[in-house]
């Protein structure tokens, strides 16, 4: 029988429930060992209620005690790097949420540790998991689509920050551009066979502040450990991002704009045909001199029941298996290196190449 792979969370919040149950849904493989959240009573209860042997308030010092095998890194963005190298000095794999980091030096940095030590670093791209993506795969790796040469990605919300460190820059190294522009961005580009970027024109904007609805102006959350949030990221971002294969990708994402209804879809188009998920995914070409509207059958919409479970599951494979990660930490730097440039962009308002 397979030894069971010893396995720790770094981060106690909500999206480590999804990470926790996809370990759960593979018993005769994961052994759930230790949890860590700076937030002591949060770790204690985690624990408790999940079987985990042991809790932590230190990452450090969990890693250094506990001899496990892979840990995911589930903390806010400020957090990430810190806790996955610490993690990959320790001689454990490790899968960390998105964004890989709050820039791309962190997100080198981790890259680096991980090669150093021989160690996996998965990047939680959840959306390459999507059965959405899937099926468009079989569609543009089948050249049903042609070359794909322009692609458009939104994520608009319009009342929608999470709340929290999220609204936090100092925490989450940015707004919706980093925490909702990153699942599209990626989604696009794993989609199109990973060009490499070369350059974008972003522009970000904070018109709108948090809780309009609320009339709430000075907007301040506080967390378990009494740490007083400020709302300081940009409401909405927008760039336009052109990488090396001469394909362009447009990208919107908000936590607050003036729309009837929040929005996210992906657009590609091909020589041969183009694509739209909607949530339902349709294509649209030509057949015997007339436009045709094509869709597949069945329900082709993203289901999120098992979505987080498939991510989970191939990571436990690339680690006991040696299977090839689908979402490799070089995806994660890249994907930070355009964000980096988008929020340059901004800055300055020009145009801002990426460097190799």
């Amino acid at each position: 029988m397979e030894q069971k792979l010893r396995i720790g969370i770094i981060g106690c919040g909500n999206i480590s429930h999804c990470h926790l149950q996809g370990y759960k849904a593979l018993p005769d493989r994961c052994e759930l060992v230790a949890c860590c959240d700076i937030d002591e009573a949060k770790a204690k209860k985690y624990a408790e209620d999940n079987g985990f042997a042991r809790y932590y308030k230190d990452y450090n010092e969990m890693v250094r005690k506990e001899k496990l095998d892979a840990v995911s890194v589930c903390t806010w963005n400020a957090a990430h790097a810190g806790a996955s190298i610490a993690a990959l000095n320790a001689g454990i794999n490790v899968l960390c949420e998105k964004p890989m980091a709050m820039n791309a030096k962190q997100a080198k940095e981790m890259k680096e540790a991980a090669e150093k030590n021989g160690k996996l670093l998965m990047i939680g791209f959840v959306r390459r998991f999507g059965n959405d993506a899937d099926i468009l795969k079989k569609f543009i790796d089948a050249g049903s689509m042609g070359d794909l040469y322009f692609a458009k990605a939104t994520y608009l919300r319009r009342n929608g920050c999470p709340g929290g460190w999220f609204g936090d820059k100092e925490y989450s190294g940015g707004g919706p551009l980093i925490d909702l522009g990153v699942h599209v961005i990626d989604l696009c580009r794993y989609l199109a066979g990973g060009p490499k970027p070369v350059s974008v024109f972003g522009v970000t904007y904070n018109n709108l502040g948090d809780n309009r609805a609320g009339g709430s102006k000075d907007w301040v959350s506080k967390n378990g450990l009494g740490i007083n949030f400020k709302y300081t990221v940009e409401d909405f971002a927008t760039a336009l991002i052109r990488f090396d294969n001469g394909m362009t990708l447009n990208v919107e994402a908000s936590f607050n704009l003036n729309i009837k209804h929040d929005t996210g879809n992906i657009e590609l188009f091909g020589t041969k045909a183009g694509a739209r998920v909607d949530p339902q995914i349709e294509f649209f070409t030509d057949m015997n001199n007339m436009f045709v509207d094509v869709k597949p059958a069945g329900n082709t919409a993203l289901d999120f029941n098992g979505l987080f479970n498939r991510e989970i599951k191939h990571f436990v494979d690339c680690v006991q298996n040696g299977d090839e990660c689908r979402a490799p930490a070089v995806d994660g730097l890249m994907l930070m290196k355009i964000l980096d440039a988008i929020y340059e962009s901004a800055r300055t308002g020009h145009e801002a190449l990426i460097a190799d």
